[in-house]
């Protein structure tokens, strides 16, 4: 029996992939807007599909930022995806200025690129010591998104035990993923990066 993961059912059109690639690294998944049993999985996945705003709007309807909340308060696991990453933010600029989690600060905006949507296979830069990216250091995960966090987060947050912080480039540098204490998320799909995201995957469950 694996470990158990409650997956964030925002009903968006990525929830079944990221499902399918969870319990293929070995967890037991339940794709669930329960409150307890949000509460009471090893870890939480909350997916994020469209825009900053819409994804807000989901997650606030369901009350997961307080379940979130929560659940980074008592140390237990959250894996942020995609938008799932960017709603960590203060705030996010996608169609005006919205609020998100402030779980860290600063802002999400539009990538300085000639070309957006950022669509398609990327390298990433993870830091030493990054848990979440051993054995994939260089490889390519799959982005699709117009907009992201591009200030330096470990620098912002400072103290003992800064977030550990993985670029990417599309136009500018930006955040590709974070790990901070139970708090992680990629702005990337693992669940559409082939073997690297199902190894990525896995690395978070052993974390667990």
């Amino acid at each position: 029996m694996g470990i158990k993961i409650a997956v964030l059912d925002v009903r968006s059109g990525n929830v079944n992939s990221v499902c399918r690639a969870l319990a293929h690294a070995g967890a037991q998944v339940e794709l669930t807007a329960d409150p307890q049993l949000i509460l009471e999985a090893k870890g939480l996945v909350v997916p994020g599909v469209g825009a900053f705003a819409a994804v807000m709007e989901k997650l606030t309807a369901l009350r997961a930022d307080q379940l979130i909340e929560r659940r980074l308060a008592g140390g237990q696991a959250v894996l942020g995806i995609c938008v799932g990453l960017q709603v960590m933010f203060e705030r996010g600029t996608e169609h005006g200025e919205h609020a998100g989690l402030g779980q860290w600060p600063g802002s999400v905006d539009l990538l300085p690129a000639p070309i957006v949507p950022h669509m398609g296979w990327s390298p990433v830069e993870p830091p030493e010591g990054s848990t979440l990216f051993a054995g994939v250091e260089r490889e390519r995960f799959y982005f699709v998104h117009s907009y992201a966090m591009q200030s330096d987060l470990a620098a912002r947050i400072g103290g003992a035990n800064p977030p550990l912080v993985t670029w990417a480039k599309h136009g500018a540098r930006f955040v590709a993923a974070v790990e901070n204490g139970p708090l992680t998320a990629t702005q990337f799909h693992p669940e559409k990066s082939g073997e690297a995201g199902a190894r990525l995957l896995c690395n978070w469950l052993d974390s667990l």
